[in-house]
């Protein structure tokens, strides 16, 4: 299988990418191949024009080959931290500009027809917030953005989110553990597939 993979973090050394090549690390050691975007590495420009709005929209190229990309795996797997209850402004913009009407997902009379089913997603995510106060202060709006608002409405039923907090407070033997845990759930994930 394909897997797609997705890292939405500035600093190289972080965490994030930690993670990153542990999932990727993984993936292929399972036998599947990957395609892996560090967005801040490689520039990726977040700002969706308004010529990129509509059907039969010329695209940027690099746009254009993230959704044929987007389109052709099996499945996915997104990392980033967690910024003000959203993933970073360079993820978003990747969203907005990759997953699109018309390609991931269309509209018929009955509502939203998403067009990413049979595929499985995987999101790591990062924070300094302490669980139980994600889940009672906040109430995890970053589950809700993944699971419902993007992979869902795309169709994405086999959806795993794992956050690893409090990255702050944490101890060289949690991350080392976290990501040991972190290629459990990919090799589970992406299992038979």
């Amino acid at each position: 299988m394909k897997v797609l993979v997705i890292l939405g973090h500035q600093r190289p050394g972080s965490f994030c990418h930690a993670i990153t090549e542990a999932a990727v690390e993984q993936i292929q050691a399972d036998g599947h191949e990957t395609i892996v975007h560090d967005l801040y590495q490689e520039g990726f420009d977040p700002i969706l024009p308004d010529a990129e709005i509509g059907r039969d929209v010329r695209l940027d190229p690099t746009v254009q080959q993230h959704c044929d990309e987007l389109m052709a795996v099996d499945g996915y797997v997104v990392v980033h931290p967690n910024w003000w209850a959203t993933p970073p402004a360079i993820l978003k913009g990747w969203i907005d500009r990759v997953v699109r009407q018309g390609l991931a997902y269309s509209f018929n009379e009955s509502g939203v027809v998403g067009h990413l089913a049979g595929k499985t997603a995987v999101v790591f995510t990062t924070s300094n917030t302490p669980r139980d106060v994600e889940l009672t202060v906040y109430g995890d709006p970053l589950e809700n953005f993944w699971k419902t608002c993007v992979f869902g409405m795309c169709g994405v039923e086999d959806f795993t989110r794992r956050n690893y907090e409090s990255i702050i407070l944490s101890t060289p033997e949690q991350r080392a553990g976290w990501l040991e845990e972190t290629k459990k759930i990919v090799r589970e994930r992406f299992r038979g597939k």
